[in-house]
């Protein structure tokens, strides 16, 4: 199947929709992708890139079925990587001798893959031409480490399409080819990703090739990616979306993610991340756990924060494996301007906070102090995380905090109580309904319902509730709870 970009240009590609993985397993791909490759009929026949080598057989098919394959007068690979030239290990036992258009790291990188040195490479610098008739040429454009040190970039004149390869694509596969036709969020979104996973290292090689393409005054009409969609419909959007995130891009929004052995490190985030919407509500704060959620999704909220915490158990005196690995990813993305901390519980010593702590400040950022909970944190130890939340949210703001809702101190309890919350939990309760709150997680007990799966009997009062209750929600003791009727205001 082809489908027609413009003119005498025809996509030629292979969609991919069940694929989940790129790069091993370090990529979840949740839209799939497409491989994009494009046929351009002129005097001169040109194809450029082709399919992944699992699609090869397939591809070599549709193609002779739009075409005789010997009319094919040139290849341009603008990337070596499988994804990109897998299929050209059956094209090429096809049209031998057919001349390769690359860059000279790419003629290293094919042979490496398809291990066929007799093929008729062309090397290519930036700056170089090929006559392709009818007054178009092909101009080509090297773009080392974009992300491969092979990568370039080709374009045509005349209908000014910039062929970009991977730059301002995304794994991202629908029935539609160009980005006016798609869910723009979800597209957004999937570019989002691809750039903060893929590309982030490399965000000043970004600003510089953009840069160096724009001084080249040419039209850019349409942006023929590798991957995902064609920019026809105000293309260079995506340009400077890319100019955007190159540019130590940062949110108002603070990502918290962690690994816990017996939740009590989940119990810290949960809290620290209460403590920080306590000072400031306006500030998204994204809390995964790396055992359970998608890798990519918490490196692309990494990408989007201005600042981050991590958290782990001690284990063996060092921090759980899957933060290793998240710090280890993190450090090879290589992220700027963003702060971080450390957190988390241990027993008999609490190592992994010291080494989170010393992998973040190597990493490049902005660290501040960390913190440790003995064993299982109680009501106090709760309060502390709660207060720890609190002075991030006023260490990291980027705003003026003055003008939100103070947090209330209930003495007696020695808890923290945000006033707001609490009223509002007290406007569905008569005023002398004798009833408590969480001051953690905010589940209220009733006396005229109890807490049956406890064995708390219906109208039992709080003073009656044995010393052993835990709250349902958040598993912690009586001394979190504070009456409900917010004496604050």
């Amino acid at each position: 199947m082809t489908i027609l970009v413009k003119n005498n240009i025809h996509w030629v590609g292979q969609r991919d929709w069940e694929v989940q993985d790129f790069h091993g397993t370090e990529f979840k791909m949740t839209k799939g992708t497409s491989y994009n490759s494009y046929l351009i009929r002129e005097q001169k026949t040109v194809l450029i890139d082709t399919v992944d080598h699992k699609f090869s057989h397939q591809f070599v098919q549709n193609l002779e079925m739009e075409i005789d394959l010997n009319s094919i007068d040139y290849i341009v690979i603008n990337h070596a990587e499988e994804d990109h030239s897998g299929a050209l290990t059956a094209l090429m036992a096809k049209i031998p001798n057919t001349p390769i258009y690359c860059t000279e790291n790419a003629i290293d990188s094919i042979v490496g893959h398809h291990h066929h040195p007799e093929w008729n490479f062309h090397v290519v610098r930036t700056g170089d031409t090929l006559d392709i008739g009818n007054g178009k040429q092909l101009i080509f454009v090297e773009s080392p480490m974009l992300h491969w040190p092979d990568s370039m970039m080709t374009y045509l004149t005349g209908d000014a399409v910039l062929f970009s390869n991977d730059a301002f694509g995304q794994h991202y596969c629908d029935e539609h080819l160009f980005n006016d036709e798609v869910d723009q969020h979800e597209l957004m979104e999937q570019c989002l990703r691809y750039y903060a996973n893929i590309l982030t290292p490399f965000s000043s090689l970004v600003v510089a090739k953009i840069k160096e393409v724009l001084s080249f005054n040419l039209p850019v009409d349409m942006i023929a990616t590798s991957h995902g969609i064609v920019w026809r419909d105000n293309p260079t959007q995506i340009i400077h979306k890319y100019l955007e995130w190159a540019s130590d891009y940062q949110e108002d929004r603070i990502t918290i993610f962690y690994d816990s052995m017996s939740n009590n490190t989940r119990m810290m985030a949960d809290a620290i991340a209460q403590g920080i919407h306590d000072v400031d509500p306006s500030v998204a704060v994204k809390v995964f756990n790396v055992s359970r959620h998608d890798k990519n999704e918490i490196l692309s909220n990494i990408f989007r924060s201005k600042g981050i915490l991590v958290g782990s158990s001690t284990m063996n005196n060092v921090m759980m494996p899957k933060i290793a690995g998240m710090l280890e990813e993190i450090t090879g993305l290589r992220f700027k301007a963003k702060k971080a901390g450390a957190f988390g519980s241990f027993g008999w010593n609490g190592g992994a906070v010291d080494r989170i702590h010393t992998r973040l400040t190597d990493a490049g950022f902005d660290t501040t102090l960390g913190l440790k909970a003995k064993w299982r944190p109680d009501g106090k130890a709760m309060q502390v995380c709660r207060e720890h939340g609190q002075q991030i949210a006023k260490q990291w703001a980027l705003h003026d905090l003055t003008q939100v809702a103070p947090i209330f101190v209930n003495r007696e309890a020695e808890v923290l109580v945000d006033a707001p919350q609490i009223q509002a939990a007290a406007n569905d309760h008569p005023a002398d309904c004798q009833c408590m709150i969480c001051s953690v997680c905010n589940w209220i007990y009733d006396p005229a319902i109890g807490e049956p799966n406890q064995q708390v009997a219906a109208g039992t009062p709080w003073s009656a509730v044995p010393d052993d209750f835990l709250c349902p929600e958040c598993h912690l003791g009586k001394e979190v709870f504070v009456e409900l009727i917010n004496k604050a205001v």
